[in-house]
């Protein structure tokens, strides 16, 4: 016995799915729905959700060392750079919507990076691309996250940039051991660093994709955010790691010039909202797709009782349900591709897609009986980190960033071991199109961090990272809450589903696909059963007062709020929300 228990969790032979040997079937809980995975997460003092543990007790660090929601949003992205390098890094991009206690006021800070001033239309086809290559130097746009990091401590923060970036510093120097499940992202990541010398030495140590347990370090990002805690925003865009990546842009053969990294990538955008069920949801505006959120959600509460519908008694097993949640989403995700792209190249008609009437002259392309064809089209992948924080004195942050393709472009700096993210791969090349590549500009976005209020107070900040499955994924989660009764962490275990608009299918998790895939497919869906790979990674944290009407806030100096913050955090990543 002695001897088994040794060699329990041992790493030789490591593989990265060491489970289908185990036989056990799950456990049960004991009360409420049986099916979620775990509590929800309560505390009054601050809280952090997001997808791996070290990072959320990074950011849970920093509030438990006095600093605010704000100062915790970014020391947990900072982190998570360091942890889940295949998604996000300090080489991406980052947009946060934020509820600001004192000032009683939502803000939204938009940190997308703009391609080079050399990436005209005009250049790629000189360099014989047909269409916008998906990894190397040509796919990078001008990293927005530090900047965002650091307008962001600017506007509301109240810790150093340093304090901030210490855990992060730390994870990098150390380092940490390598989950499951951040494996298998590397496995997706392996053939893009393999094309690169830099990436293979930084994240392939040995020639290998790092194993599950093994410790991973990653001394050279430590270094870049240690220049970053000292220098702040100059040491990243003016100083010596904006200037490694010229040099290896040039070595390349890419776009990027010094000039492009002096100009702040930072805007502070109005959010768009509609109102859904008494609350009001809050996105992005373009080139973000908040907007297809918007009107899925409009179309479903516009259309449901034309067909003579009710969502709420439907409940989440009906295949009537989840039939108009996949032609609203085809119709909205038509509208992204149609209309949005970075408003100040051309106009986005924001208000009339998000508006209700818009929604109600949609009901009559929407057949109960058959799904619509579409016609094919490009669909956003990515990799995405979100983080939600709350802190005592009532700020709430909702806050997503990415480097978009596992491990980005594959293009890692020498020296400074962050990859560029590939988010230029989102413009194309057809010149009628609102996205099509141009100096400055800023490509179409995926990234959605997301808000509820109700009665103007601040009710949920919330996120579901996942590429094109970030806005139908949202509007999935919101309607198991508001529609469907579920706490937040049971909108997070509810299984999911993901329709492709380039291919026109649809992707039923396992359970839900044997519970109404048939009757789907009756109606034309393609349907395919689906593990929760591509169904996103949802984190969420809800405020509840007290007392009817109050604003999350501080009973007394340094005490709590004045009621609880709830949190729950998605079993298909490692990660977990912490409070204290």
């Amino acid at each position: 016995m002695a001897s088994a228990l040794a060699d329990a969790g041992r790493p030789e032979p490591v593989t990265s799915l060491p489970a289908p040997a185990l036989q056990a079937v799950s456990g049960d809980r004991t009360s409420g729905w049986l099916s979620q995975s775990r509590s929800e997460v309560l505390a009054r003092n601050g809280m952090v959700a997001t997808s791996q543990p070290l990072a959320a007790e990074a950011g849970l660090g920093i509030l438990r060392a006095g600093g605010n929601a704000i100062d915790a949003a970014i020391a947990t992205a900072a982190a998570l750079n360091v942890v889940e390098p295949a998604s996000a890094g300090v080489g991406g991009d980052a947009l946060a919507i934020i509820w600001l206690a004192k000032e009683h006021r939502l803000i939204a800070m938009n940190a997308i990076g703009r391609a080079p001033a050399a990436a005209t239309l005009a250049a790629y086809r000189a360099k014989g691309f047909k269409e916008m290559p998906l990894h190397g130097i040509h796919s990078a746009t001008v990293p927005g996250a530090v900047d965002g990091w650091v307008a962001l401590l600017k506007r509301a923060g109240t810790l150093p940039l340093g304090r901030v970036l210490e855990p992060a510093i730390h994870l990098a120097e150390d380092g940490f051991p390598i989950s499951e499940r951040i494996r298998n992202d590397w496995i997706y990541g392996a053939e893009v660093l393999s094309a690169d010398p830099e990436s293979r030495r930084v994240y392939l140590p040995g020639g290998r994709i790092p194993e599950t347990y093994q410790i991973f370090r990653n001394p050279d990002l430590g270094r870049t955010l240690r220049l970053i805690a000292d220098g702040g925003r100059d040491a990243f865009y003016r100083g010596p790691v904006a200037q490694a990546i010229v040099k290896r842009s040039r070595e390349l053969g890419g776009f990027f010039a010094m000039s492009d990294f002096a100009p702040s990538q930072v805007t502070w955008d109005t959010p768009i909202t509609t109102r859904y069920r008494g609350v009001d949801v809050y996105e992005m505006p373009a080139p973000p797709q908040g907007m297809a959120v918007l009107e899925m959600l409009n179309i479903v509460e516009a259309c449901a009782p034309k067909f003579g519908l009710d969502i709420a008694k439907l409940g989440p097993r009906s295949p009537d349900y989840f039939h108009l949640m996949i032609e609203a989403k085809k119709l909205a995700y038509a509208d992204l591709a149609l209309h949005d792209g970075d408003p100040a190249f051309s106009k986005v008609p924001t208000d009339r897609l998000i508006s209700k009437s818009y929604a109600a002259s949609l009901c009559n392309r929407i057949d109960m009986r058959r799904a619509a064809p579409i016609p094919p089209g490009g669909e956003a992948i990515g990799g995405t980190v979100y983080v939600a924080t709350a802190d005592r004195e009532g700020n709430m942050v909702s806050f997503i960033y990415s480097i978009y393709d596992s491990f980005g472009s594959g293009i890692t700096i020498p020296g400074y071991g962050f990859v560029l993210g590939d988010r230029g791969a989102l413009f194309n090349l057809d010149p009628a199109s609102p996205n099509v590549v141009a100096p400055t500009k800023r490509p179409f976005h995926t990234l959605l961090p997301g808000f509820l209020m109700k009665d103007g107070r601040p009710l949920m900040a919330f996120g579901l990272m996942g590429g094109g499955q970030q806005a139908q994924g949202h509007a999935q989660v919101l309607v198991d809450i508001l529609d469907f009764g579920a706490n937040v962490q049971s909108a997070s275990d509810a299984a999911r589903f993901t329709h492709v608009q380039a291919r026109n299918r649809l992707a039923l998790e396992s359970q839900l696909y044997r519970l109404v895939g048939a009757e789907l497919a009756q109606r034309g869906h393609v349907v395919e059963s689906a593990n929760g790979e591509n169904m996103g990674g949802y984190q969420a944290i809800r405020f509840k007062p007290e007392h009817v009407g109050d604003f999350p806030a501080s009973t007394k100096p340094g005490g709590p709020v004045n009621g609880a913050y709830i949190a729950g955090s998605d079993h298909r990543k490692d990660g977990e929300a912490v409070g204290w």
